[in-house]
């Protein structure tokens, strides 16, 4: 695997519609931001020969990172395909961006591939957001192998990284974990530096020496023959523990020498089953160098040791009417079941969906069925509606290259799909299906906005119903309390992508404002009012008099009313308008604005006039007699407090605790759970987490996550809720 005797040139090049689900290959790469994903991207297109330099395609731009704002930002801020052929296997290059904000781009690669290739930086380490997806992967059994870049940094320190990748991800079985091939170190440097000329093939014990320009391939010097023995034993150690053949490790302990043959497949085996993770290495090209060091072996390892996506089981589908079916099959030949894992939007062809193939074969102006449930909570509604396909295409930088079909197992992407969003499942309109949705991570940081102008104010309800049919870890939330459009992120780079795409793609120009939570008021003690409301001014005239008592109630009770008029002072027909008029002037408040809950009001008394007496009069003093309750009163502001979970590493509990502590929170309990993690329960204000995705993330160096639910209103303390009203008065 990649360290046979093989000088392949890769000039198969770019890729096209397969014909056949054994010839794909669908392969997300993972790694912190920084680790160097984009550009091992583009050495493997430069090998496979797809572009013409590093990078490019043949009429310019970038094959991964060609959106403005990446351009703009410097990293990956969405899911990007680099279809390329080696090998005559197509390989789909799903490069995902490493920062936690854009953690939802990650999810739809995942949803996607088939096989990841963890990136990891020789000169930063495994970083804990790493090690989380590694064990999501690892839960569903996703095949996996790791690449350490960067091995030109002057602290690169190869025999190290693989030992800190074993310990972070060999879990119980750290000789799960092994390099395949060792870096070949040039002559050392001034500054003490050697730098990677090639690799060291362990199995084969051939050295592939690119220090001239070209993939030379050479045998070993004697002096660097025992390091090689002592790591390909390993090595053999490794691969045989996982074969399937129970026979071989006695035969290798009993002296019997094993076949590189039967190594390497086993080994291809223990890959596509997810049991052992090969450690590769990555360096950039020599100058001049058809092929970056490493890149090789990779689409070697790629094409021979990925599982096809016929060896992968498909999400559960069921009708539209969530009745279960039988499991989607990758058959190019079966009934069409496909999903969109990506949404995005073009200025010359419109809404382009990135589509993988479960089972069935799709083709242009074929109609589907569009089927998306379950994100009506994050502002988009459910739908089921037939449409017709456009065009197919396999992107490449922002080119788009025809295709005449896709087939099960592959990825393409589709245009003029207006209904699709991302999520959704394409299907036979005859046989309409749905696919089990893949976990969205919640948004948690409220980023309140309003438009600029008059002239962005009509265009903004399109622009962020599109923002988020495209991105569906966004939400959108109309707040009916406090008026506020509301567009609910991951976290702030999240944001900033939000609002730089309402601004350059949709032309919306918006403005961002305080985030407000949902306050309310209530009644802290017994209060009665009078309400009168007398006029006359010639013709028909209004009176209306009542007298009320109000009580505080438990919370959760709303608001009560009660009549208690006795000898028709009120007379019948007004009874239900003075109780309008309360919970009208109860919406508005009487306080500092916010509604007023968790009260009894009683009407006692009144007056009416035979004449004048209206529902509307009636209403107007019920509203007074409120207000003059409220003024005689106590009144206490509510706030709102969530339940808030944290999970997060032993090493941060404390730290995590004692910020809750400071956040007002109240802790109620821990629960220790697997991998070294505890859950913390606690409950905080609403208005003490605002960004609280963002502090705990700095917290806990990006390693915690934690979940939000509303639980109720509480009073707010009486410093903090003068301080609210202040602001409410300066506002």
């Amino acid at each position: 695997m990649g360290d046979k005797a093989n000088a392949h040139t890769g000039a198969a090049g770019r890729a096209t519609a397969a014909d056949h689900p054994t010839s794909v290959r669908n392969v997300v790469l993972v790694g912190h931001c920084g680790s160097g994903k984009t550009t091992l991207v583009e050495a493997l297109a430069l090998t496979a020969g797809a572009v013409n330099r590093a990078g490019r395609v043949e009429d310019g731009g970038t094959v991964s990172d060609y959106d403005d704002i990446e351009h703009r930002q410097h990293r990956s801020v969405q899911l990007s395909l680099v279809p390329v052929t080696w090998d005559g296997i197509k390989i789909n290059l799903l490069d995902t961006p490493g920062y936690a904000d854009f953690v939802g781009e990650l999810r739809a690669g995942l949803r996607a591939a088939d096989a990841a290739l963890f990136v990891v930086s020789a000169s930063d380490g495994v970083d804990g957001s790493t090690r989380m997806v590694w064990e999501e992967c690892a839960a569903v059994g996703m095949p996996r192998a790791i690449v350490v870049t960067h091995l030109e940094a002057a602290r690169a320190d190869f025999e190290e990284m693989t030992r800190i990748c074993a310990e972070a991800f060999g879990g119980d079985d750290p000789d799960a974990v092994l390099p395949l091939y060792l870096p070949l170190h040039g002559p050392q440097a001034p500054d003490g530096h050697a730098p990677v000329t090639g690799l060291t093939g362990l199995l084969s014990r051939t050295l592939f020496d690119y220090a001239s320009g070209a993939r030379v391939e050479r045998a070993p010097d004697e002096a660097q023959l025992p390091a090689i023995e002592a790591a390909r034993d390993r090595l053999i150690e490794g691969i045989i523990a996982e074969s399937e053949d129970e026979t071989l490790m006695d035969r290798y302990l009993g002296g019997e020498p094993i076949d590189v043959k039967t190594l390497i497949e086993d080994l291809e085996r223990a890959v596509a089953r997810g049991t052992f993770f090969p450690v590769l290495a990555a360096a950039p090209a020599a100058d001049g160098a058809r092929q970056g060091i490493g890149t090789v072996e990779l689409l070697e390892l790629v094409t021979r040791g990925f599982p096809t996506p016929l060896e992968r089981e498909a999400p559960g589908v069921t009708g539209v009417d969530g009745a279960p079916r039988a499991p989607a099959s990758c058959d190019p030949d079966g009934p069409l079941v496909a999903e969109v894992v990506k949404t995005s939007s073009d200025p010359y062809v419109g809404r382009v969906s990135l589509v993988r193939v479960f089972s069935g074969t799709l083709r242009p102006d074929q109609t589907v069925h569009v089927s998306g449930h379950g994100l009506a909570d994050r502002g988009h509604q459910d739908h089921d509606v037939d449409e017709r396909v456009g065009a197919l295409s396999a992107p490449f930088g922002k080119q788009q290259r025809a295709l005449t079909h896709c087939i099960a197992g592959d990825l393409a992407c589709v245009a003029k799909l207006t209904r699709a969003e991302t999520g959704d499942t394409l299907s036979a309109k005859e046989d309409p299906l749905l696919m089990e949705p893949w976990q969205m991570p919640d948004p948690l940081l409220p980023l309140a906005i309003e438009a600029h102008s008059k002239a962005d104010e009509d265009k903004l309800s399109q622009g962020l119903s599109r923002l988020v049919a495209e991105d569906p870890t966004m939400r959108l939330e109309q707040n009916q309390d406090t008026h506020q459009v509301v567009l609910w992120c991951l976290g702030e780079a999240h944001a900033d992508v939000a609002l730089e795409r309402l601004r350059g793609r949709y032309g919306v120009q918006v403005d961002v404002v305080p985030h407000q939570v949902s306050l309310r008021e209530t009644f802290a003690d017994r209060s009665a009012g009078r309400g009168r409301h007398v006029k006359q001014s010639g013709g028909h005239g209004q009176y209306a008099i009542c007298e009320i008592e109000v009580e505080p109630l438990p919370g959760g009770s709303g608001i009560e009313f009660v009549d208690k008029v006795v000898g028709g002072a009120v007379p019948r027909q007004f009874i239900p308008s003075v109780e309008k008029g309360v919970r009208a002037q109860a919406a508005r408040g009487v306080a500092a604005g916010h509604p007023l809950i968790d009260v009894r009001v009683t009407l006692r008394d009144g007056k009416a006039h035979s004449v004048d007496s209206s529902d509307a009069a009636f209403q107007t003093a019920g509203a007074l007699a409120l207000r003059e309750a409220a003024a005689d009163a106590r009144i206490h502001l509510l706030e709102p407090v969530a339940e808030v979970t944290v999970l997060v590493g032993d090493a941060y509990v404390g730290a995590v605790m004692s910020d809750l502590s400071g956040r007002r929170g109240r802790v109620l309990g821990t629960e220790q759970t697997n991998g070294a993690r505890t859950l913390v329960r606690a409950e905080v204000p609403e208005v003490e987490i605002g960004r609280y995705a963002i502090d705990l993330r700095s917290l806990s160096h990006g390693t915690a996550r934690f979940q939000r639910a509303y639980v109720r209103h509480e009073p707010m303390p009486a410093q903090v809720a003068e301080r609210m009203r202040q602001q409410a008065r300066e506002g």
